[in-house]
């Protein structure tokens, strides 16, 4: 989602893989709320008329992001090397998006570029939170529980690999989109036959590029 430009600036812009830092504000906490947690997470990548912004560049941010979709992770801040989790799941996963939608948009390449790569680091995001089950006793009955060893952050990051898994192996994979409006990096789920863009705003903003070309074509030989 980004902010209305002229087509002559829409041109040159920043790739998603060498995006400027942005610290995510309660606007960006909301992008597109009813896309899945993996696309929101895709989403942390996105434009404005200065360029592309990654949304996820301190523990404070991961954990705004966190909340806003409702994973909680308690008090507890992320530890050493569970904010470079995220980022790697977050660009694997646009990589793999980028993959299933033919996404060629320069602006929303990814950080991760090789598919092998990609699939890797989900998977490794899935792992990170090993549990087991186990068997409880409460208030004269047998419960069932779960055990394990990962922090509140890891566990998190596994939760959000695992639905990204899902989405990405099952038949809502061919509803992926990729926004092809003017400057915007966004993903999105098709879930209209008439959806075309993640945003009325992007939509108006096709619509007005579509427009400006029709009557801003120089005739042949001119």
């Amino acid at each position: 989602m980004s902010e209305g430009k002229s087509p002559a600036a829409m041109r040159a812009r920043t790739p998603a893989a060498a995006a400027r830092p942005g610290p995510i504000t309660a606007s960006l906490a909301v992008v597109l709320p009813d896309e899945p947690v993996p696309v929101r997470l895709m989403n942390t990548i996105w434009a404005d008329r200065l360029g592309v912004h990654d949304a996820l560049t301190t523990a404070g941010n991961l954990r705004a992001w966190l909340s806003a979709i409702h994973l909680d992770v308690g008090q507890q801040a992320p530890g050493p090397g569970e904010l470079e989790l995220f980022r790697a799941l977050r660009d694997a996963l646009r990589c793999l998006a980028a993959l299933l939608t033919g996404d060629t948009r320069p602006a929303a390449a990814s950080a991760t570029t090789g598919i092998a790569q990609a699939v890797a680091h989900v998977n490794d995001a899935a792992a990170q939170a090993l549990s087991w089950p186990q068997l409880a006793y409460q208030e004269g009955q047998l419960h069932l529980a779960t055990a394990g060893h990962a922090t509140p952050t890891r566990r998190a990051l596994s939760s959000v690999a695992h639905q990204s898994i899902d989405l990405l192996t099952s038949e809502d994979r061919v509803k992926l989109r990729a926004c092809n409006a003017p400057g915007c990096v966004l993903y999105f789920v098709k879930d209209h036959p008439r959806r075309e863009w993640c945003s009325a705003a992007c939509g108006n903003r096709a619509r007005a590029a579509r427009h400006y070309q029709r009557h801003h074509k120089k005739p042949p030989g001119k």
